[in-house]
Protein backbone atom coordinates (compact mmCIF):
# COMPACT_ATOMS: atom_id res chain seq x y z
CA UNK A 1 0.00 0.00 0.00
CA UNK A 2 1.03 3.60 -0.84
CA UNK A 3 1.08 6.88 1.61
CA UNK A 4 0.18 9.53 -0.79
CA UNK A 5 0.60 13.45 0.31
CA UNK A 6 -0.77 16.42 -0.77
CA UNK A 7 1.02 19.90 -1.16
CA UNK A 8 -0.49 23.35 -2.49
CA UNK A 9 1.98 25.23 -4.55
CA UNK A 10 1.51 28.61 -5.81
CA UNK A 11 3.48 29.75 -9.03
CA UNK A 12 3.94 32.08 -11.57
CA UNK A 13 5.46 32.72 -14.94
CA UNK A 14 5.66 35.85 -17.76
CA UNK A 15 5.33 33.40 -20.32
CA UNK A 16 1.83 31.14 -20.15
CA UNK A 17 -0.16 29.05 -17.35
CA UNK A 18 1.69 25.99 -18.50
CA UNK A 19 5.01 27.93 -17.67
CA UNK A 20 3.69 28.51 -14.81
CA UNK A 21 2.82 25.04 -13.55
CA UNK A 22 5.90 23.88 -14.70
CA UNK A 23 7.99 26.41 -12.53
CA UNK A 24 5.65 24.64 -9.68
CA UNK A 25 6.81 21.26 -10.06
CA UNK A 26 10.36 22.32 -10.72
CA UNK A 27 10.73 24.17 -7.80
CA UNK A 28 8.81 21.43 -5.47
CA UNK A 29 10.89 18.76 -6.49
CA UNK A 30 14.04 20.48 -5.29
CA UNK A 31 13.10 19.55 -1.49
CA UNK A 32 10.25 17.03 -2.71
CA UNK A 33 10.86 13.58 -4.18
CA UNK A 34 8.41 11.37 -5.51
CA UNK A 35 6.10 13.65 -7.36
CA UNK A 36 3.15 11.48 -8.86
CA UNK A 37 0.62 14.42 -10.36
CA UNK A 38 -0.27 17.67 -10.50
CA UNK A 39 -3.77 19.30 -10.14
CA UNK A 40 -4.37 23.02 -11.62
CA UNK A 41 -6.79 23.84 -8.55
CA UNK A 42 -6.81 27.65 -10.21
CA UNK A 43 -5.56 30.15 -12.76
CA UNK A 44 -5.44 33.46 -12.84
CA UNK A 45 -3.43 36.62 -14.69
CA UNK A 46 -2.74 40.39 -14.03
CA UNK A 47 -3.09 42.67 -17.16
CA UNK A 48 -1.13 45.60 -18.22
CA UNK A 49 -2.10 47.70 -20.59
CA UNK A 50 -4.60 45.71 -22.27
CA UNK A 51 -2.57 42.78 -21.79
CA UNK A 52 -1.79 39.56 -19.48
CA UNK A 53 1.64 40.23 -18.45
CA UNK A 54 1.83 37.57 -15.40
CA UNK A 55 0.28 33.97 -15.14
CA UNK A 56 -0.32 32.52 -12.74
CA UNK A 57 -1.24 28.87 -10.69
CA UNK A 58 -2.71 27.68 -7.76
CA UNK A 59 -1.68 23.41 -7.68
CA UNK A 60 -2.06 20.72 -5.86
CA UNK A 61 0.98 18.38 -5.88
CA UNK A 62 0.69 14.87 -5.00
CA UNK A 63 3.62 12.57 -4.13
CA UNK A 64 4.70 9.10 -2.78
CA UNK A 65 5.69 9.06 1.08
CA UNK A 66 8.35 6.50 1.87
Amino acid sequence: MSVLKVIEVLANSDKSWEDAANNAVAQASRSVKNIKSVYINEQSATVEDGKMNNYRVNVKITFEVN
